[in-house]
């Protein structure tokens, strides 16, 4: 998969101005994880909408305590820019499925337009941390359809900075370069990884008892 995903067809003279197109890999996870994403930022959008309409609306995904998609949608960290988080989502995922389906046509892109996507997903992540401290230590609950969207932002993310590194959008020493080109899918599992160990310390007597 992280070969597959790094390979690029290019032109032009030099990284920073040729155009780069992907490998089958990589544009089908950017469809996959930027359809997961949408899904959960849909599916997020319209029990917001139900909770705004009825306050006693109980998500399905409300489980336990613990696993309360609602006490997160009606947090204030849920409107974050003034407006429901899992809106923006609705477009920045819509964004990356169509750059997966341009890739699997066979289209290319320069060199700002693959750091445009990956400054976006930066971001990304970086809100995404930050709601994952909110959920964790200051709402104090977990919403799976949230969990969902994580995981597919911290893939993309990882996956599309990695072919920016070996197609030299990015600068980096050769040894990662060649580490990318084998070991990509060690960096997101690594980072989904330390959610997942955060999440099982934080309610470690919940999930014990």
């Amino acid at each position: 998969m992280a070969a597959a995903a790094g390979s690029g067809t290019s032109g032009g003279n030099g990284p920073r101005g040729h155009i780069a197109g992907s490998g089958r890999a990589l544009a089908v996870l950017l469809v996959i994880t930027g359809a997961a994403g949408l899904l959960a930022a849909w599916i997020i959008t319209i029990d917001k909408f139900k909770l705004l309409e009825n306050p006693n609306f109980v998500p399905g995904c409300s489980l336990n305590p613990v696993v309360s998609c609602g006490s997160v949608m009606k947090s204030e960290q849920a409107s974050a820019f003034g407006f429901p988080n899992p809106m923006l989502g609705l477009v920045a995922y819509s964004v990356v499925i169509c750059v997966g389906v341009s890739l699997l046509t066979g289209a290319g892109f320069p060199r700002w337009y693959w750091l445009t996507l990956n400054a976006g997903m930066l971001f990304g992540v970086g809100f995404c941390s930050w709601l994952q401290f909110q959920s964790f230590y200051r709402i104090n609950a977990l919403c799976l359809w949230c969990c969902l969207a994580w995981a597919a932002t911290i893939i993309m993310f990882w996956y599309v900075t990695s072919f920016n590194v070996r197609n030299a959008f990015l600068p980096a020493p050769e040894w990662l370069k060649v580490f990318l080109a084998e070991f990509t899918w060690v960096v997101p599992t690594l980072h989904i990884g330390v959610i997942g160990m955060l999440i099982l310390t934080r309610w470690w007597d919940f999930w014990t008892s």
